[in-house]
């Protein structure tokens, strides 16, 4: 089985994650994307991330309809922080049969090599990488590389943050995520502060 492998802290998931998640799926090789909900990315603050139980959740909720999209919670029993060439390689141990790709938006690859062991990520596995709005250059050894494969995606300038923020302001964000995940964040007061 053939799996894109989409990380994020998920502080919440919204359409966004969602619109690439199926585009991918459903414009490529991959028989399945899984949603790997990360506990604490290493070149990010911690502050404001609610509690992985709840992002896990919400992970659930917005991709209840989807049959080839999956939430993941392979991080949260790996050593933090987590770094993605760990987790690659628990996976292929704990699923050999499998051959596993990244999917990433542009302003990631941007900043690759700043990951763990980035050489290896690239020279092992597929990267799948939709366009984002930057004005951060690719660098050079990422051009044409054999390994990672630009994808014509719906460009989404839609932030977790955004959505954090707006809620604190009062604003009406609904139509910004999946109904469940709304009513879960309503009902538990999230990010109100």
């Amino acid at each position: 089985m053939k799996v894109g492998l989409y990380f994020g802290t998920f502080n919440p998931i919204h359409i966004g994650h969602l619109i690439i998640a199926n585009h991918i799926v459903e414009n490529s090789n991959l028989d399945q994307v899984w949603m790997v909900v990360t506990p604490h990315n290493p070149l990010k603050k911690k502050t404001g991330l609610l509690e992985d139980y709840h992002r896990l959740q919400m992970v659930h909720l917005a991709t209840e309809g989807y049959d080839k999209i999956m939430p993941s919670d392979i991080e949260f029993k790996l050593q933090q922080p987590n770094y993605t060439v760990n987790t690659l390689a628990h996976l292929h141990e704990k699923f050999p049969k499998h051959t596993f790709s990244l999917i990433m938006g542009e302003d990631n690859l941007k900043s690759l090599k700043k990951w763990k062991n980035y050489e290896v990520i690239v020279k092992d596995y597929d990267l799948y990488v939709y366009p984002r709005i930057s004005t951060d250059v690719i660098p050079q050894e990422f051009v044409n590389h054999p390994n990672i494969h630009k994808i014509t995606a719906p460009i989404i300038e839609l932030s977790s943050t955004f959505i954090r923020n707006s809620i604190k302001d009062k604003k009406n964000i609904r139509p910004m995520l999946d109904t469940k995940v709304w009513e879960y964040i309503d009902h538990n007061l999230f990010y109100r502060k």
